[in-house]
Order: C-alpha cells, then sequence, then structure tokens
C-alpha cells in the first residue's frame, strides 16, 4: 500500500510525529500499519517483542491413592510462556524468577538459564508453581525489556495439545507427525495451521525460529477429542515448539524430536554377580531368555562380558538407558540408533535419604538439551511427583502392587470387604499412577517400571504374611495391562537380572505373551491417544470392570480390565474368578464411530465377538475375566498387519528357544563358586 522504511526508533514517543496540524487520520492509519509490521504500539512506544501464547498444565493428585499424611499444599500449574522476542530479563508479578525459586513459591525454572530472544525467533519462559498462587484461576503481569507490561491468567484450559509423536520411516530423522487435541469446549473446534519452530544449527537449543507450516482444515467436534497425521520432511533431532492455530486460539507445546518406539527393558540385567554368558560363545542362555521376552532394551552403557564382544552385540543388540555422558562420545550417527534414553539420575523424589530438589534435577539434565538424546526421570511418590512435572521428554515412574517397597500406604485402601492387608495393593492404581503422571507431562510419552520377578523383596518387612515374594502370572499380567491400557509408550521390566529370572520361571510365559501382544498393536499404542476411561461397578456398588479406549487414525484399542479379583486370605495373593458374562460399550471419537469391524484381540491372534454400533461408539458382548483387549478398525487391511506382526514376534520367540536347563546350569554353576 505504501513503501515507507520502517527505521523509525522503538524509544521515539508518538508526539514527535503527531505534532503538527499536517498530520492527519490518514497518517495516523499509516503509522499504525507500519507499527504492526515492526513490533507491538503499547503507551506511546513501540515494542518489538509479544507474548505470543501461554499453556498451563494444572497439577492435580489421584484421589484414589492412598498416603499417611495427605499431599502437601494447594494444586499449582506447570506454565510455559510462548514469547516472540526481542525481550530478556522478564520479571513475573514484579519479581525475578530466581527470586520466585529462592522464596520456594516454584519449584524449578528454566527462565533464568535462557540467553535473550533475538528478534524474529521464540522463546519459551518454563515454571512450575508450588501452590494455588500460581494455579488455575491466578493472574500476574509480565515485564520484560523488549515486551510492554501483559497481563498474564492462568486460566483452566479447555483445549490443549495431549500427545505428540514423531516416527521415521528410516533412519533416525523423523518425517511423519500426529498431534492429538481436546477440545473439551462447548463449539466446534477448526484447526487452520500448524507451524514447527526449529533451533537453528550451532545456536542456543532455547531459541527457535519459523520452520515449515502446514495449512489444515480438520474440524474437532464440541467435547471431542481429535488428531492431526501430517508427513513432513525429515525433521532434525532436537527440541522444536508446535504452533497450532485454530478460529478460536492458538495451542502452543514445546517437545523433543524424537522417533518414537515401543521399546522393553530388562532392567539392571548386567548388575548381577550372577554369571549369564555361559559356555558357547557368541551365545547366552540368559539372553536368549531376554529376546524371547522381546526385551530389547537394558539399563547399561558399557557392559564387560557383552559390549565388548562383537558376536553377542550382533545376536541380541540391546538398546542402551543410562547415563551416556560424554555427549560427544554418545550423541553420534553411529550410536543414536543405540539409544533408548538418558537416565543417571535414581529416584530423586527420594535421592538416597535425600530429595532432590525439581531445580537441581533441571539443571543437571541441562547439559543434554542441545544434544539429541531424549532425557527421562524416574518418579516415585505420585503425592509429591506434580512437582517434578515437565523436567524431562520422556518420564516414567517405578512404583509395584504387591510385596515390594511402596510410597502409598496399602493398609488405608478399604478394597477387600473391612480386611486389611499389607502385601499388596489394588492392582488398578497403576493406571491411577498412569493417568496422572500423562497428564502431568502432556503432551510428552511417558513410559513405565513394570513390577516382574525380583528376587531381593524378601523378609517379613514387605511381605505382610505372603509367602510369595513376587507377582503371581495373573499380578504381573495384570499391573501391565492397567499402564498400556493408559497408553505408554515403553515398558520397563523391573528386574530381569539371572537369579531373578531363575527364581520364578512361571512368570516367562506372561511376559512373553505381553511382549508378543504389544509388537502386535504396537502402531496403535505409538500413533494413538486415550481418549476414555471409565470405572464401572456392579451392581452393589463393588469394583467389576475399567474401561479404557486409546485411539489412533487407523483404529482404536478398547480394553476392560477385571476388578472384581479378590485377596485369598489363605496365600495371601490376588485371585481372579472366571469368565463372566460381561456387555461393555466403549464411546469412540467421531472418526471411528463407524468401524468395519471389531475384534478380540490376545497373543493368540485375531478373534471374532459380538458386537454393535451405538450413538457414541460400540457395544460388546463377551464371557470374560482378567483382561479382554477389542480392536476397532475402519479398513480390514489392519487385521493382516496385526496378524504379520504376530508372526514376525512368534519367529523371533522361536530364533531364541526358551533353554531352561542350561539357564539354570549356568546360574547354580555361579553359585557353587
Amino acid at each position: 500500500m505504501w513503501d515507507i522504511p520502517l527505521r523509525w526508533s522503538a524509544e521515539i514517543p508518538m508526539h514527535h510525529f503527531f505534532c503538527s496540524p499536517r498530520w492527519n487520520r490518514r497518517l495516523v492509519v499509516i503509522w499504525s500499519l507500519c507499527c504492526a509490521s515492526s513490533g507491538l504500539l503499547v503507551a506511546g512506544r513501540v515494542w518489538a517483542g509479544e507474548l505470543a501464547g501461554v499453556t498451563v498444565t494444572p497439577h492435580q493428585v489421584q484421589p484414589t491413592l492412598k498416603y499417611r499424611r495427605p499431599h502437601e499444599g494447594t494444586m499449582g500449574a506447570r506454565v510455559q510462556l510462548f514469547v516472540r522476542g526481542p525481550a530478556q530479563e522478564p520479571r513475573l508479578a514484579g519479581e525475578s524468577p530466581r527470586e520466585w525459586l529462592d522464596r520456594r513459591e516454584w519449584t524449578w525454572q528454566d527462565i533464568s538459564l535462557q540467553p535473550a530472544i533475538p528478534a524474529g525467533a521464540l522463546g519459551v519462559w518454563s515454571f512450575n508453581g508450588q501452590d494455588q498462587r500460581w494455579g488455575v484461576g491466578r493472574s500476574f503481569p509480565l515485564q520484560a525489556e523488549g515486551l510492554p507490561e501483559v497481563p498474564v491468567t492462568l486460566a483452566e484450559p479447555q483445549c490443549w495439545i495431549t500427545a505428540v509423536t514423531f516416527l521415521a520411516s528410516q533412519g533416525t530423522r523423523p518425517d511423519r507427525l500426529l498431534v492429538h487435541v481436546v477440545n473439551h469446549a462447548g463449539d466446534r473446534l477448526a484447526l487452520k495451521s500448524l507451524q514447527l519452530w526449529l533451533p537453528r544449527s550451532g545456536e542456543s537449543s532455547h531459541t527457535f525460529w519459523p520452520g515449515p507450516r502446514h495449512d489444515l482444515e480438520t474440524v474437532v467436534p464440541a467435547g471431542e477429542p481429535g488428531y492431526i497425521d501430517l508427513q513432513v520432511a525429515p525433521l532434525p533431532l532436537g527440541y522444536a515448539v508446535l504452533e497450532l492455530r485454530t478460529d478460536r486460539e492458538t495451542l502452543w507445546a514445546q517437545v523433543r524430536v524424537r522417533p518414537e518406539a515401543f521399546d522393553i527393558s530388562g532392567g539392571w540385567i548386567f548388575d548381577s554377580k550372577t554369571p549369564w554368558k555361559g559356555d558357547r560363545p557368541g551365545q547366552s542362555p540368559f539372553l536368549d531368555i531376554l529376546a524371547h521376552l522381546h526385551v530389547n532394551t537394558a539399563h547399561y552403557e558399557k557392559a564387560g562380558g557383552y559390549s565388548d564382544d562383537p558376536d553377542l552385540v550382533k545376536r541380541y543388540p540391546l538398546k542402551r538407558f543410562h547415563r551416556l555422558w560424554p555427549l560427544e562420545e554418545w550423541d553420534t550417527e553411529e550410536w543414536l540408533p543405540t539409544i533408548h534414553a538418558v537416565e543417571f539420575l535414581g529416584e530423586p523424589q527420594y535421592g538416597g535419604g535425600r530429595p532432590v530438589p525439581p531445580q537441581e534435577v533441571l539443571e543437571k539434565l541441562l547439559p543434554y538439551r542441545p544434544s539429541r538424546l531424549a532425557t527421562t526421570v524416574t518418579h516415585s511418590e505420585e503425592r509429591i511427583w506434580r512437582f517434578y512435572a515437565g523436567l524431562s521428554d520422556y518420564p516414567h515412574f517405578d512404583a509395584y502392587r504387591v510385596v515390594a517397597p511402596a510410597a502409598d500406604a496399602w493398609r488405608q485402601y478399604n478394597r477387600w470387604g473391612g480386611r486389611q492387608i499389607s502385601w499388596g495393593a489394588p492392582l488398578e492404581t497403576i493406571g491411577d499412577l498412569c493417568r496422572s503422571l500423562r497428564e502431568l507431562n502432556r503432551p510428552a510419552p511417558t513410559a513405565v517400571w513394570s513390577q516382574g520377578p525380583h528376587h531381593d523383596w524378601g523378609g517379613g518387612f514387605f511381605g505382610g504374611g505372603r509367602k510369595r515374594r513376587s507377582p503371581t502370572p495373573d499380578e504381573l499380567r495384570a499391573q501391565a495391562q492397567h499402564a498400556l491400557a493408559s497408553r505408554i509408550t515403553s515398558l520397563y521390566w523391573f528386574n530381569l537380572s539371572p537369579r531373578s529370572l531363575a527364581m520364578f520361571p512361571d512368570l516367562w510365559e506372561p511376559m512373553t505373551l505381553v511382549g508378543r501382544e504389544i509388537q502386535m498393536l504396537e502402531p496403535f499404542y505409538l500413533t494413538g491417544a486415550a481418549t476414555h476411561f471409565e470405572r464401572r461397578p456392579d451392581s452393589q456398588g463393588a469394583p467389576d470392570w475399567e474401561l479404557s479406549v486409546i485411539s489412533a487414525p487407523s483404529g482404536a484399542v478398547l480394553f476392560a480390565l477385571d476388578t472384581a479379583y479378590t485377596a485369598d486370605p489363605s496365600e495371601n495373593v490376588f485371585r481372579f474368578g472366571e469368565p463372566r458374562p460381561a456387555r461393555f460399550q466403549f464411546p469412540l471419537p467421531d472418526w471411528l464411530r463407524h468401524p468395519k469391524r471389531v475384534v478380540r484381540v490376545d497373543a493368540g491372534g485375531v478373534h471374532p465377538v459380538e458386537w454393535k454400533p451405538v450413538a457414541e461408539g460400540v457395544e460388546v458382548d463377551d464371557q470374560a475375566s482378567r483382561d479382554r483387549m477389542y480392536l476397532v478398525v475402519q479398513d480390514e487391511r489392519e487385521l493382516a498387519g496385526v496378524e504379520a506382526r504376530r508372526q514376525q514376534a512368534l519367529a523371533r520367540e522361536a530364533e531364541y528357544p526358551l533353554n531352561r536347563e542350561a539357564f539354570e546350569g549356568v546360574v547354580t554353576s555361579g553359585r557353587r563358586e
């Protein structure tokens, strides 16, 4: 319209330009347009920076979990401020980020650790509020050099990005992006465009520049979930910001770009003093068992006798799950495919007797931020893990439900007809823990340490009169299924040492079946998001079933998990009853409400089941106990894929047969020595 050079200083007051009568309304319009192009006009000054968006993740605690003392304080929130520069030296409610941290009103912040945001770039200022002073419904003024003073309200979100997944068709650079959105508002939500903001090579990983933008024509109905599935040019590994523009608001998320895979870990498999190699070069009866169980990951960095043996590494490839330091050794094209995640902080909420403050955890992880390696933190206690929310790229928790140390008070669960027990907690609380961790850290993926065989839960302290010191096959499977139903994307068995496996061989088969089923359904776990959860009591109000739905673009996995089990008073184990008639109704998202098929899925394959469409989903009739998984598909070719992956899993199990005699011979030989 007008070609006017934009060279005015942001510090020149407007009256210097508008003091003459010759300046009229037309020139005022010109001035305003110029300010809109070069910055923001507020209170007579031109500001080049702006607050582009705010993401609020409210804190929560699960009321179903019982503790010896109540949770500490009221609920705060995790807050991310997305700022376009230039901007630096922010003050929130008149104080610096360090001052709020020192006053213990925040549990962590990364604002003071970041460089100034250059003009045209985007920065993310994040903090985690301690209590209601920084919770939903509160507000504060934001001031910073380069920004006008902005009032920030921590509003209860009505729409948010709930899950983000990057997938790679080959290599390590993702070329497919899935974004799941929740619309809890009363109106439809039209998704207009998605833009990626990416760091520049060689510059700060805290600073993001405009990247690819994708126009969208997706509508998310009121009160419904929705998704975006995009093929993109291969993306660099590291951090990125997603800017999702809608017809009502812009949704923001800071994410770690990493190719997602459903990994199954065996834990600290090499830390045991028990021998594991056997006598035959290039083979190990112990590693044969792990491969048979579909374990592809372990907690190690360099393990003598394994990582220095090329024949063993070739036959039994295992991803790494450890500190992986120094970075220049591990952040290489050679090692990236072999790395699951960085993990070296133990359980910081306990910290060996002294809890490690969340800010200290953040600062220990900070050196990994410029790298291509994802970080993870082991959370321990749901009562307080909200204070650690958002610290890592791939959070997980460590909690078991029978004969193991636990943060919650097992005798306080009123679940067993008035009987108090100290040897176990409700198995379904694994799902409560998973949902809590997922929502506090959204849209990051989450994982779980799931209870496996372990030789060291001995003595009466954790036993409570129970003789068996590890889960039964049913107890092991139930805990894993409650985690899977919440939509985790990796599972870590604790802890598959040679000695533990030798003590509980009856757990080998249930772990094998869980691993096989994960392989069969992996694409749905990775591309999906949790869209429904329901507790369904029986006619007397007692626990009966829990229903969950994981919805992906091509179908949905439906879980019915049996909660009508009992605590056996003689053997002190949890018992499930015989199959009983059951009718389940599963709500489905809009794009899956007219499915072609619904089938039952387990390690034995795909099975027909009685079903019919209902108003907002499907209804299934079955004879069931323990657990049931059903698969909803729009294209029957998806079922062929499930069976193909099952055959691949069976082939792996055949390639690595279970040789119990040879394995126990190695373990027994070590004990004699």
